[in-house]
């Protein structure tokens, strides 16, 4: 990886391209330190108004800007972005305007970013009215420009998303989501040594379950990359076709199908229904939702139990709006193909959905694996606030393979001379 970074970094084009990325990923985290009209910041803080559970996964798309410009970060868009999607699938007339070609996602495109403008306005007022004891003028014409400064915000920033992926090295939402993320991880070694240097234990016992920890961390680190990697490959072989006297066809190839397919939207849906009770809670002071909250506290064993069956639930959910094995078997018998020892038609794609269906059930467990590590950590290191959770590792690893898989590619196309040279 570091060998990439370095390769790339003695290209010209290359590396104007990560000044760029670096120059808005600033403007990014600037805006989170820039507060809202009339809000005070002090008393933000020190109330802590959404709670630890529900500022837990708010922070992971906004970097913990809660109170700023920027208080909303990706987070619309990218609820917006899988709304469309799944209504793409959904509805006819939206899956025949996706199949236009460039023109018809560009309708597409224009839809999601409506979508969360609505969207932003709908969060921001509740964030608002969720913490207007903070603000230090309570009047509706501070709550009004408040929020102008809020959606305003959010859109400059899926502006600022898509300049990133015009630049040519990924998804700029998912690099804004990186960046926000690793801007929290000096709190976490900051944690992790007060755990050590103030614990009631002995110190050299904190320090051990610290480098156990890490250890852990490590491996996780390691299996997600390798499950991010993996895929079935299933066999395709083309018939031969004649065309006067050439011959055309009879190619070997393959139907990639990866393990996440899924991707890190199942434990994005699980937490956030899980979070859901909390949210109406906050926002609207229910107090009988008390004890619900405390069941669906995925430190609770109950709620871990329930968290674990919805990851499995919305895999096998999102993969089906991902992943259409009849289109799939249509669109190779068209082209000529077929899978060897299987019939085309009905036959190719029941098979194609048996293996959806096993690499699915491998997935889910993988999710569940990764999404309650960082909850059995907690159980065994109480003193010890994890700073990670699943969501969190899946975006990042995955957002830095998508980096340095970026990187090589443009690598080899600037260096492949082809044969005519």
């Amino acid at each position: 990886m570091f060998s990439v970074f370095r390769n790339a970094w003695k290209v010209k084009d290359l590396r104007m391209k990560l000044f760029y990325m670096l120059f808005i990923l600033l403007v990014v985290r600037l805006g989170t330190h820039i507060p809202v009209p009339g809000i005070s910041m002090d008393k933000l803080v020190g109330g802590n108004a959404m709670g630890d559970d529900a500022m837990s996964l708010f922070t992971l798309m906004t970097g913990g800007s809660y109170g700023s410009i920027f208080a909303m970060g990706i987070g619309p868009y990218i609820n917006s972005s899988i709304i469309m999607q799944l209504l793409t699938v959904a509805i006819p007339k939206l899956e025949q305007i996706n199949k236009e070609g460039e023109e018809g996602r560009k309708k597409i495109n224009q839809a999601t970013r409506v979508l969360a403008v609505v969207l932003a306005v709908l969060q921001g007022a509740g964030q608002i009215y969720t913490v207007h004891g903070m603000f230090t003028n309570q009047s509706w014409f501070i709550y009004g420009a408040a929020l102008v400064t809020m959606v305003t915000g959010t859109i400059f920033i899926m502006w600022l998303g898509e300049k990133l992926t015009e630049c040519g090295i990924g998804n700029g939402s998912s690099f804004i989501i990186f960046a926000n993320i690793l801007a929290g991880l000096p709190n976490g070694v900051e944690q992790l040594y007060t755990y050590a240097t103030s614990s009631d234990s002995a110190g050299s016992m904190a320090w051990i379950s610290i480098i156990l920890l890490l250890v852990v961390f490590i491996f996780i680190i390691g299996f997600v990359i390798l499950v991010q990697d993996g895929e079935r490959r299933i066999p395709v072989q083309y018939s031969k076709k004649m065309a006067g006297r050439t011959i055309f066809g009879g190619q070997s190839s393959f139907i990639p199908i990866k393990v996440n397919i899924a991707g890190v939207m199942s434990i994005i849906f699980a937490i956030s229904l899980l979070q859901f009770p909390q949210t109406i809670k906050n926002m609207f002071g229910v107090t009988w939702l008390d004890d619900v909250v405390r069941i669906l506290d995925i430190q609770n064993p109950i709620g871990a139990v329930i968290y674990i069956i919805l990851i499995f639930c919305f895999t096998f959910f999102y993969t089906s709006f991902a992943f259409n094995p009849v289109e799939v078997a249509e669109n190779m018998k068209k082209s000529g193909g077929f899978i060897p020892g299987i019939r085309p038609g009905k036959p190719t794609s029941e098979f194609i959905q048996g293996v959806v269906d096993r690499i699915s059930l491998i997935g889910a467990c993988f999710y569940a694996l990764i999404a309650i590590v960082p909850v059995a950590i907690g159980w065994i290191f109480p003193g010890i606030q994890v700073g990670f959770g699943g969501t969190t590792l899946l975006i990042v690893t995955g957002v830095a393979l998508e980096i340095v898989k970026q990187l090589e590619s443009q690598l080899l196309m600037r260096h492949y001379k082809g044969f005519l040279s």
